[in-house]
């Protein structure tokens, strides 16, 4: 049974092991340089403070490669799902190959559990190297990456780690569970890839923030959280504070809201998403010929205008990891348990 299942699963296996031998080798080969020109530029920029211009530059020249290869972990569970788990069994129910199997003393479980067991390991591992050799290659462009595409960030966090090991062992057992309930190779793989979309976005915008409690907390305004100060003469002299994702002192931290409070702690709300703070702008540092830059911040400060902000820190990073690969691994076992229930008692 494991050979013949072998036979099934080699073509494709030999297909992805191609891809990733290849995809190690380029990171492999340019993973040092990119750690030496990183290491170098940072010893560079402590030196006179031009740390923030070193990574936007550093970034700016390695930005595609840094989403090409993350896009090719977050796609590959969804290839697993789609192309190894809904065909799995649906091929064999549509040309009835399984009753041949059933019918030479070998059980249901036992034939479900070597395909499950081999085709899911194979599919595991491809996951966890792409995603542990694509985390160490990106690892000083995560660094220095913007807000939006730090480590934390949703659209970087589950190409990152072990993360991926989890989403195609999901995967994959979801497209074999479809698979079995529809019975039909192409509805499966379309509902599959419904199905493991819908919940890998729902992970990030309901179940992932709350994984630990989140920390509030008040920062003086700055360069870190702060892009710049709009005057507006007409709405009564207020300076609009146009607010980044970002809280100070903490780089890579998860920001998963952002306020302007006023002295007494209340929320102030803006139009456009840019809340106004009430400063004089007819002269002083918020004028227009004052040109509202450092010195707006700097009395804004003054007159106790903070920056609110909820956000997961970085260093949650690997906990967020092994919980959210843990609610993955729960999830693959109930899904595997109903395959088990459903090809005893309800499969023919």
């Amino acid at each position: 049974m494991i050979w013949l299942t072998w036979r099934q699963l080699r073509g494709s296996a030999a297909m992805t092991a191609a891809v990733l031998v290849i995809l190690t080798v380029a990171l492999a080969l340019t993973g040092p340089g990119l750690a030496t020109r990183y290491s170098a530029g940072i010893a560079a920029c402590t030196q006179d403070n031009t740390c923030l211009s070193f990574y936007d530059r550093f970034f700016g020249d390695y930005d595609m490669p840094f989403m090409a290869v993350s896009l090719v972990v977050l796609l590959l569970p969804a290839v697993v799902g789609l192309f190894w788990g809904a065909p799995l069994i649906t091929r064999e129910l549509e040309t009835g190959t399984h009753l041949m199997v059933w019918n030479q003393s070998i059980t249901r479980g036992r034939w479900l559990a070597v395909k499950l067991g081999l085709t899911g390991l194979v599919a595991m591992t491809a996951a966890c190297l792409c995603g542990l050799i694509v985390t160490w290659w990106s690892g000083p462009l995560d660094k220095s990456a913007p807000d939006e595409l730090a480590l934390m960030a949703p659209l970087v966090f589950g190409a990152r780690g072990i993360a991926p090991l989890g989403y195609a062992a999901f995967a994959f057992v979801l497209g074999v569970t479809v698979g079995m309930l529809v019975r039909r190779t192409l509805p499966a793989m379309a509902l599959t890839l419904a199905v493991f979309a819908a919940i890998q976005l729902t992970m990030p915008l309901l179940v992932r923030p709350h994984l630990m409690p989140p920390v509030t907390s008040t920062f003086e305004l700055g360069q870190a959280n702060v892009d710049g100060f709009g005057v507006n003469q007409q709405e009564g002299g207020s300076v609009h504070v146009r607010l980044r994702s970002a809280v100070p002192g903490l780089a890579g931290a998860w920001v998963l809201s952002s306020n302007l409070v006023d002295p007494s702690g209340r929320t102030i709300s803006g139009s456009g998403g840019e809340p106004a703070i009430q400063v004089s702008t007819t002269s002083g540092p918020c004028s227009p010929s004052a040109g509202g830059g450092d010195g707006c911040m700097v009395e804004a400060n003054r007159l106790g205008y903070r920056q609110q902000a909820t956000y997961q820190p970085l260093e949650r990073f690997w906990p967020f990891q092994w919980m959210e690969t843990g609610i993955y691994a729960l999830l693959t076992l109930g899904l595997a348990g109903l395959c088990f229930w459903w090809i005893r008692r309800r499969l023919s």
